[in-house]
This record gives C-alpha cells, structure tokens and sequence, in this order.
C-alpha cells in the first residue's frame, strides 16, 4: 500500500511538474492566460496529448519537436522528474499530514519560480502573490509556536535581505527579497536564519565550480531563486534535525 501511494504521488508530482514549467515559463511574458494550449516554442503548432505526457514523451521524442525537429529543452523533463521524485518523498517523509500538504504547496511556490529565474532571471510577483494569502490561510489552521513567529521571520528576511540589497548596490534582485520574506513567513525566524545561510552557501559553492569551469572570475552571474528553494526544501525536510545538532555543539 505505501509503495502504491508512492508511486502516485510520483506519477501525480511529474504531471504537476509539467504545469510548473508552463507557469514558470508564461506568467513573466505575460502569456499564461492567453494561450490555452501547449504549443512548439519555436514551429508554434499545438501539441497533441501523447507529446504531453511527462518525461516519457521527450524520451520517445528524443528531445526534439515531431514537427519541425527543432530541440525541446531538457529543462521541462528534469523538472517532471524532479517534482514527481519530490512529491513521492514528501509523502514518504511525512506520511497522511499537515506537513504532507504544507510540502505540496512549498513545492508548488517553489518549482515555478526556480523555471522562471532560470529561463528570464525573474522571481514573478504573480506567484508570490498568488501563494501569500494561501500560506497565510495554512498558518491560521496550523500556526507555528508561537505564532508570532511566522511574523518574526518575514520581518527578520525582510530588514535582513533589504540592507543586503542597498549594500550590494542591485547585486541582489527584489524578487529574491520577497521571496526569501514569504519563506520566512513560511518557516518561523529560527529556520528561516538556516535558510539563508544554506542558501549562500549553495550559492558560493556552485559559484566557485562555475568560476572554475568557465573560468569566468568574480563576474559569474547566477540565477539565485535556485539556491533559496533548494535551501528552503533542505529546511523543511531536515532542519529541525540541523538546528537541534547545531544547538548541541554548544
């Protein structure tokens, strides 16, 4: 039975991460609601349901559109995969629970985003703004202890992140402030200040390889809505587990 469940719930997360990359692709050009159909980035054609299905259409298409052959990005595939193996472990982790639902919709807020930097270099207002009320309404059913911490922790990201933008004179988007002020409020002060610091250090260690790779120096420019959501995945699944460790080193 819990073999099965997870299995859907793979099955489930792939498909839902096929809608995320559409979002995270339309809402900053605008067309998210204009065009109702999947359609060939560069032949325009609108794609049938066998070209739709999640990883195992690219797979038999062999990354390439059956019209015009032009490639398809391998962006869309990894993202299925990614959200689909997420979903299973946030089932498997937590099991039937207001955590199981809080992991959906992290994951939910989390995956568009990540496309949309990636793609554009852009953390789209519409979706902070879509998933604010949303958390908000979670918090009233499940309020962290104490509740005020929810308000700690967007306060503490937003003062935090704000010096660190004025500081850096825009080497830091508005986009990431807001978005690391939702996942404070999401989280409470004390995960949120984990956040953050495995964030930058996701961010310096990827950093480093690309500088070493490409051999680019300081001028590296990174998309860092990437690093934030897989720090605030890594928080979420393990961060009592970091912070209770941390605490008994002293």
């Amino acid at each position: 039975m819990q073999t099965a469940a997870i299995i859907i719930f793979f099955i489930f997360g792939s498909v839902f991460g096929s809608f995320f990359n559409v979002v995270g692709l339309r809402i900053p050009n605008k067309s998210f609601l204009r065009e109702k159909r999947s359609y060939c980035d560069y032949c325009r054609r609108q794609l049938s349901w066998r070209e739709l299905i999640p990883v195992l259409s690219y797979v038999a298409q062999r990354g390439r559109c059956k019209e015009c052959a032009a490639k398809i990005s391998p962006l869309y595939p990894v993202m299925e995969l990614i959200t689909g193996f997420l979903f299973a472990f946030t089932y498997y982790f937590y099991g039937w629970s207001n955590q199981l639902l809080l992991g959906l919709l992290l994951i939910a807020l989390i995956m568009p985003i990540t496309v949309s930097d990636i793609k554009y270099r852009k953390v789209p207002n519409q979706l902070l703004l879509f998933f604010l009320p949303i958390f908000i309404i979670y918090h009233l059913f499940y309020p962290l202890t104490p509740w005020w911490d929810s308000l700690l922790g967007a306060g503490a990201a937003i003062i935090l992140l704000l010096l660190i933008y004025f500081l850096s004179k825009g080497g830091m988007g508005l986009g990431d402030v807001k978005y690391y002020a939702l996942l404070g409020f999401i989280f409470g002060l004390e995960q949120f200040l984990l956040l953050f610091l495995l964030s930058t250090v996701y961010g310096v260690m990827i950093g480093m390889v690309k500088m070493g790779v490409k051999r680019t120096g300081r001028k590296t420019k990174l998309t860092f809505a990437p690093f934030i959501g897989l720090a605030a995945l890594t928080v979420f699944y393990f961060g009592d587990v970091i912070i209770q460790w941390y605490k008994q080193l002293f």
